[in-house]
């Protein structure tokens, strides 16, 4: 067995998760040691951390860089006409962008909110189809690369217009691979595009061709979700993309009675998709501890910050976790530490992330809070944080350093 390289910087004096005094060491960026013999070698720089709580990177599942206005002017929310309409809000939207700031200023507000709040990977839906082409995808992916040392971005080709009905979206699908895409998206195949195999056939052939994820939106609800989330858990399983593809909302799982959700957890775990929830608002959501028996990955994501479907969004995960517990009546130490899981570990796992969390070997991305567990930081939420990546201080106190 080789020795393990003289640690660059200690960190001690702080607190892992269940509150046990620890210390970590670091060298070339990477964890080296963690508690019992983290101290044993000398290193280069000591940072005492105070009796703070160091928590893993958080991990922000599900975000839209392309059409937040974060930062920019204030824009009162336009109430839908006659309930939800994808479309409706769609149009709306269009409206909106073509009078804000420049998407890459925006988008860059948007993640400097999520950095300094202690996001160190995302995933980020970026509309792609017959209306925009694949202009936001460039700005995106080019904004991604001057944030690439801080945090790490997969970008989704998503057809938010639909893909059979907005003419064109199928190619663009495809051509978003040679443009900065790392994931296919999907969005409501029943009741947009009214074609769940033709929807899928799109959706697949192009993670097939180019051997990428999948990620659909599916705000269906009750029984249509249902159906839509059984099509594509089968269509998984025939593919062998077990571990590959996600489903964000599936609103319909908080529709539907109890023994319907169980059955489709079941469904789910066995063909290895994940869920991905935000708690959203008065809406209905799915029931994350059923999922969770199961054996279904359930992650998060802060979805919309300040754009056109809603006025609210913080880019903080832990505010997220605090918020999926509240509404599912996590009381307990037990529920609170499951709630955190879904923002971070959870997280890592649906993304694909195999590098992740607080582990020898692993990349030194941790957070830094004011908290004496991770029960007490799910419900305090506290702030200022202090955010290292790679064993480097990127965010103190709150405030970005660069």
């Amino acid at each position: 067995m080789s020795a393990q390289p003289t640690p660059d910087i200690l960190f001690r004096n702080l607190k892992l998760g269940n509150g046990t005094p620890s210390a970590i060491a670091v060298a070339g960026g990477r964890i080296t040691a963690i508690g019992d013999g983290a101290e044993a070698a000398p290193a280069t720089n000591i940072i005492d951390l105070d009796d703070a709580l160091v928590i893993p990177g958080l991990v922000e599942g599900h975000i839209h860089l392309d059409t937040s206005f974060y930062g920019d002017a204030w824009r009162p929310h336009v109430p839908y006409t006659a309930g939800f309409n994808v479309r409706e809000r769609v149009a709306i939207q269009h409206r909106n962008m073509a009078a804000a700031a420049p998407m890459d200023q925006r988008a860059r507000n948007q993640l400097e909110l999520c950095i300094t709040n202690g996001s160190v990977a995302m995933r980020s839906h970026v509309m792609v189809d017959g209306s925009v082409g694949l202009k936001s995808l460039e700005t995106i992916a080019a904004v991604r690369e001057q944030y690439r040392d801080l945090i790490d971005i997969q970008l989704v080709a998503f057809p938010q217009s639909g893909i059979l009905t907005c003419p064109g979206t199928t190619e663009l699908l495809d051509a978003a691979f040679d443009h900065g895409a790392d994931v296919i998206g999907g969005l409501d195949p029943a009741s947009l595009d009214r074609d769940v195999k033709g929807h899928l056939d799109v959706v697949f052939g192009v993670a097939e061709k180019r051997g990428v994820p999948v990620d659909f939106h599916l705000h269906e609800p009750d029984m249509m979700g249902v159906f839509s989330i059984e099509e594509i858990a089968a269509r998984t399983r025939a593919l062998g993309m077990q571990g590959k593809v996600a489903i964000s909302h599936a609103y319909g799982l908080g529709d539907v009675p109890a023994d319907t959700v169980r059955q489709t957890a079941d469904t789910l775990a066995e063909s290895g998709v994940a869920i991905m929830t935000n708690a959203p608002g008065a809406r209905a959501f799915p029931p994350v501890l059923t999922l969770r028996e199961a054996g279904v990955t359930v992650f998060a994501g802060s979805d919309n910050i300040r754009d056109s479907w809603w006025p609210y969004g913080d880019g903080d995960m832990l505010g997220r976790a605090m918020m999926i517990g509240y509404r599912s009546g996590f009381l307990t130490d037990d529920a609170l530490d499951v709630a955190f899981e879904i923002v971070t570990a959870n997280g890592a796992m649906a993304l694909g992330m195999t590098d992740y969390g607080l582990q020898v070997g692993a990349p030194a991305d941790f957070v830094v809070v004011k908290a004496a567990h991770i029960p007490e930081a799910v419900v305090a939420v506290p702030k200022p944080r202090t955010v290292y990546r790679r064993g480097k201080c990127i965010v103190r106190g709150g405030v970005l350093q660069r």
